[in-house]
């Protein structure tokens, strides 16, 4: 499994956290996010990561910005690309069982660091249910 990661200012401490918890479960990543705290635009990032999922170089797709919301509209531009925001690990549950997302958006500023690991785990832990879900899906 390979994980593309992505984030801006807002997340450089939860990237690091992730990619640590990742590389400590034998995950390989390819970090697309920055590694400084400076001001920078998250659709530079945001769309490195959309294109790593999109073609199949990367299995699954995480993203990180302020709010999670704008990063996350820039990863969804990317045909098969689906992302969710996620706030809580029963949302990152729901978005994996019930929508197939191959994304995660983490709001840097509204989530704390150890939850947002504990996120990301529950997303790589739960599969898509399929199933009546399968139908909705194949409609995005």
């Amino acid at each position: 499994m390979k994980i593309a990661i992505g984030n801006d200012h807002a997340g450089v401490e939860t990237k690091n956290a992730i990619v640590t918890y990742l590389k400590g479960k034998g995950i390989e990543v390819e970090n697309f996010g920055t590694d400084s705290n400076d001001s920078v635009d998250y659709p530079d990032f945001g769309h490195a990561v959309g294109t790593a999922v999109a073609s199949g170089k990367a299995t699954l797709g995480i993203v990180i910005c302020g709010s999670g919301n704008g990063i996350a509209m820039t990863v969804n531009k990317h045909a098969g690309v689906r992302c969710a925001v996620c706030w809580t690990k029963e949302i990152a549950a729901l978005a994996r069982a019930h929508n197939d997302a191959n994304v995660i958006s983490i709001p840097a500023r509204f989530t704390a660091v150890p939850q947002a690991v504990e996120m990301v785990a529950t997303f790589l832990d739960t599969p898509f249910e399929g199933g009546r879900h399968q139908r909705r899906v194949e409609k995005i």
